[in-house]
Order: C-alpha cells, then structure tokens, then sequence
C-alpha cells in the first residue's frame, strides 16, 4: 500500500542551513492514535479490573453476613439449649429433695422393694471435645451432639430421681396417729387368752376419736368392718407395701380415694377385738408382715 508522503522544510534564519523531513501519513496517523488509545485501553482495562474485584468483595461479604447470620442462629439454639438443660438441672435438684425421715424409712426398706423403684442404666455422653473440633461448623456441630447427649442423660437422671421420690412418698414414715406403745411387733402374751400370740404390727394407745393420719401417699384398698380387727383400713402404697388400721370408729375415706402422707383417714376406736381405745397398725412388704418400727421416724 502506497501512502501519501508529506515533507517539511526547517531553515536556520542566521546560517540559512535548511532541514527537510519527509512523512507518510498512514503510519503517522496511525502511531498518533495509538499514543492517544493507549491510555484509554489501560483506562478501561484498570476499570474492568476493580469493577471485577468490587463484584468478588460484595459477593465474598454477602457469604459471610450469611456464615455470620448462620452463626448467630446457630449460637442462639445452643444457648436454648443450655437455658432448659439449666431448666432441667434446677427442677431436678428441686425434686431430688426428700424429706429426712423419709429418706431414713427408705434406707430400712428391703431390697426387694428397693429394687421395684430402680430404674435401666445411666448410659455414658459420647461426644467429646477435643481434637475433633475443626471449622467453627464443626465446633457447633459437636456442642449441639453434646448437649443432645446431656440432654438424654438428664432425661435418664430425672427419671432416677422421680423413681425414688415416688418411693419416698410411698414409704410410711410417720407416726400414724399421737399416742404411746402399748403392744410392740412380735410375741406377746395375748391379752384375752393370756396364752402366747404372735402380735403383726403395732398398739398405738390414744383417747377416743384421735385422728389417724395416713404414713404415705397411697390408694384406700378397703375401708369396712372386718372380724377381730373392728373397724378397718387398708392402704396401697405401691411397691408393694401395703399399711393396715384397725379398731377404728369411723372412717374419714373411701374405697379407691388417693391419699396423700399427713391426710386423715380415720378416728382411734375400740371396735372389733379390742379392749380399750386404741390403734392397731400394720406394715406389709410384698406380702410379708414388717415390724413398723423399722421405718418410723422418732419422736
């Protein structure tokens, strides 16, 4: 391709020495825009370049107020978590609260009834702490698995602890109405007869009409007349215990009423084969007479 040649004559004015150049207008053209198109390209290369950067900024803070919100439910459930397993601690501490001379009747219990209130076993927390924990996912996820696992051994626990104070409740450790010994558990000389008898339970002497208090929680199996004993109650404490009341006056429950430790049942008597006022009292444990000593707190 030919171009268009253009030439310039620059003369000295004081030595008159003239100096020619000679241009082809294509390449000079073509240079000059280069020389002005350069700056731009790099101007918009630059631009397009922080343009990129900017758009890789945003997106990576988009992902992490993502991570961070995340983050934050995340360590909302646990500290719920935390909350009711403090809830769950708190309510078993208050549960696992017996009353002493409760807890003293337990401790003479036998081993057969004992063993009605027992419950499995206590199981182990699995998750540990430690070098499994990695990422900060990984850190949450272990705590929520511990917390789970503390949360099932709590569970186990509550258990354990309703089990025994259900036992508690169900142990008769109070005296069943105020008086004095009369005739103690075992033999004695039987007072009719005068010849040898073998006495089940306990002769609480008190005044006519004293009230008898239930010695634990139970269900009234039976209140009636019934032979030697006169005037008769019969409490189902579960477990297997049972408590009897004879040579009542009157009653004060039902057949089928719940009654709690401390409730009146009924009033001291002489009815039945009975030679003054006063109350008969039996334990039973899985069928077998039990000296009600054995658990009665002292006076």
């Amino acid at each position: 391709m030919t171009f268009r040649r253009y030439s310039f004559v620059v003369t000295d004015c004081k030595s008159g020495t003239e100096r020619r150049f000679t241009l082809a207008l294509g390449p000079a053209l073509a240079g000059a825009a280069a020389i002005l198109v350069l700056p731009i390209l790099v101007g918009l290369g630059a631009r397009w370049a922080v343009r990129t950067d900017l758009q890789d900024l945003a997106a990576t803070a988009i992902a992490l107020r993502m991570e961070n919100d995340s983050y934050r439910d995340a360590t909302g459930q646990l500290a719920s978590q935390i909350a009711a397993l403090q809830g769950a601690v708190d309510d078993i501490g208050a549960r696992a609260a017996v009353d002493p001379a409760a807890s003293r009747a337990m401790a003479r219990l036998p081993a057969v009834v004992k063993s009605r209130a027992m419950g499995g076993g206590t199981g182990s927390v699995a998750p540990m702490l430690g070098s499994a924990i990695g990422s900060p996912d990984t850190a949450f996820g272990v705590l929520s698995d511990l917390l789970i696992g503390i949360e099932d051994r709590l569970a186990l626990v509550r258990s354990g602890v309703e089990r025994r104070r259900a036992l508690a409740l169900a142990t008769p450790s109070i005296w069943p109405v105020t008086g004095w010994l009369s005739s103690a558990y075992g033999n004695r000389r039987d007072p009719f007869t005068g010849g040898s008898d073998f006495h089940p339970g306990l002769d609480i002497s008190s005044p006519q009409g004293e009230p008898v208090l239930a010695p634990a929680d139970g269900v009234v199996s039976s209140a009636g007349f019934s032979g030697n004993y006169g005037n008769l109650i019969v409490l189902d404490h579960g477990f297997g215990i049972i408590t009897r009341y004879g040579h009542l006056s009157r009653f004060a429950v039902m057949n089928g009423q719940q009654v709690r430790r401390g409730d009146v049942i009924g009033f001291v008597g002489t009815t039945g084969r009975s030679t003054s006022p006063h109350l008969h009292y039996e334990i039973l444990m899985n069928g077998q007479q039990t000296n009600p000593l054995r658990l009665l707190a002292q006076r």
